[in-house]
């Protein structure tokens, strides 16, 4: 069955070879084996899904914002519904591998179970507790978060121990994503839900088959006894998806029929709006600052003598790789002294040795935490480690996807409790900003103030300034030097060349020169 928007949305088929029965049910033994630890997952931890094609990266989004550094389009949402076993998840899978775009979230509802009472405990230990009822899930919460991932925030998932039937202490955190894919049994069960879904996809699968997919997964991941697995098939799941869920079917936009899997594969639609999305805020940012002069949140280290002399020689294509970390070091110690001048301070007296009073000042925060963006901005951290005793210190990877010539995060380790902090975010070029203002927002969905946010670098271009300036004009940019220009390629123009081959003497690709070059991952 499939409703109109087939024609809105490319659709392809692909058979499904379904296993034997026999094949699928697990081998019954005298003695069960010990009972795992089963949980609910985010299924963006790891943030990466492999498939046929590709690995997507799940954890970040593209970094175009407008003028008031947010989102101005809502992440789209597809929902996903179908009885217990259904293969939602397999289906959300091939839609992401369709998609192909790495600004992806998949949330599932296992998530979002209540959690049960002493003598709920009780009744779920004897199969008595119905786990496919609406009443099982927490709507409240559940609504609540979609909603903020909907907005492009982050939020805090909740992880469902199957096994003591109760929240883990662990919340996971999920970043906002351009496609959330949704799946659960009740998915489409309650209205404020379906107002927050852009398609609705349910997926109808043999009631045999959903049976058998069942009692494999339940006694093999979940350590129960083929009886109880039985029983709770037909006392609690099968009356509640021919009750609750089956009937959802007529609410869907497209419906999986039975022994195909049908899904939004060239789906132009979803795929050419994100597109334009992306690019479109490109082309509005790096057109944004033509003609204007630079903005007041920019600060340019003194350009004396010396700073020219260290810039003179780092620039130098002939310069050894001796002298290129020597001076490049230098240079960020110049650079680190020179914004902490920038940190809130106030008055403070002290007592010198000789009995007299000295007024001076002392740092008006509660921490400074400084955050690398990988690989070179790892470079800058002994600078400052040199002038802030203890700083913590955390890492950021984002590296360009070659194939859309768009930003992605790869990694991210941050110290906890960074949202009371001033943070010094450290980058050693910045070429169109793309890279920084996703570290940015990153920032700002662990809930770091805007205006305690430092971004340090060596060299950048004035495109990447008014970028950064444009979609966070609270965030402090503090550099020793601005070249004007960038090339067809996004290189800054004279420039420094690729900083961390350069630096770690490492080879740069083919596509790269010295002349013409500048960090890879923008």
């Amino acid at each position: 069955i499939l409703c109109s928007t087939k024609e809105k949305f490319g659709l392809m088929e692909i058979n499904l070879v379904e296993d034997s029965l026999d094949r699928l049910l697990p081998p019954v033994s005298t003695g069960l084996s010990p009972r795992k630890r089963t949980t609910s997952q985010c299924k963006s931890e790891p943030p990466l899904l492999r498939t046929s094609k590709r690995t997507i990266y799940t954890a970040g989004r593209p970094p175009w914002y407008n003028e008031h550094g947010t989102q101005s389009k809502e992440a789209f949402v597809i929902g996903l519904c179908g009885g217990s076993a259904s293969g939602k998840t397999t289906v959300a899978r091939k839609i992401i591998e369709a998609l192909d775009v790495p600004w992806v979230v998949l949330l599932s509802m296992d998530s979002f179970y209540k959690v049960l009472t002493p003598e709920q405990q009780a009744l779920a230990a004897s199969n008595d507790y119905n786990f496919d009822h609406p009443d099982a899930f927490d709507f409240g919460l559940l609504v609540h978060i979609l909603r903020k991932l909907k907005q492009g925030k982050s939020v805090k998932i909740p992880v469902y121990d199957f096994t003591t039937h109760g929240r883990q202490k662990e919340w996971k955190t999920v970043y906002g994503a351009s496609v959330i894919i949704f799946e659960g049994i009740m998915s489409f069960a309650d209205k404020e839900l379906l107002k927050l879904l852009d398609m609705k996809i349910f997926v109808d699968t043999d009631s045999d088959i959903r049976l058998v997919r069942r009692l494999r997964r339940d006694i093999t991941e979940r350590g129960r006894d083929i009886e109880g697995v039985i029983k709770q098939y037909n006392k609690f799941v099968k009356p509640a998806f021919e009750q609750y869920i089956e009937p959802t079917m007529r609410l869907a936009d497209i419906v999986v029929p039975r022994g195909l899997y049908v899904f939004v594969c060239g789906s132009q639609f979803v795929h050419s709006d994100i597109l334009d999305y992306c690019y479109g805020y490109r082309a509005a940012l790096a057109s944004a600052h033509q003609a204007q002069p630079l903005p007041q949140t920019l600060s340019v280290l003194e350009s004396t003598p010396q700073v020219r002399g260290m810039h003179t020689i780092i620039r130098n294509k002939e310069t050894s790789r001796d002298e290129f970390i020597f001076y490049s070091k230098r240079l960020m110690r110049l650079l680190i002294e020179h914004a902490l001048s920038f940190l809130p301070s106030q008055p403070h007296v002290v007592q010198t040795p000789q009995g007299q009073d000295y007024e001076g000042r002392t740092f008006h925060g509660k921490r400074i935490t400084g955050v690398s963006i990988l690989r070179a901005g790892e470079t800058m951290e002994p600078a400052l480690r040199a002038v802030c005793k203890d700083v913590r210190i955390g890492k950021i990877l984002i590296q360009t996807n070659q194939d859309t010539g768009e930003p992605e995060l790869h990694y991210l380790r941050l110290p906890k409790d960074i949202s009371e902090d001033y943070v010094i975010l450290m980058d050693c070029t910045v070429s169109t900003g793309a890279a920084a203002m996703m570290a940015v927002r990153v920032l700002l969905d662990h809930d770091v103030q805007e205006d305690k946010i430092l971004l340090l670098s060596l060299l950048m271009a004035e495109m990447g300034v008014h970028s950064v300036a444009y979609a966070f004009p609270q965030v402090k940019i503090i550099t020793t030097a601005v070249d004007k220009k960038v090339n067809d390629v996004f290189h800054i123009i004279p420039g420094i060349g690729n900083f961390g081959d350069r630096y770690f003497g490492t080879d740069a690709p083919q596509d790269w020169s010295d002349e013409e070059t500048d960090e890879p991952s923008y």
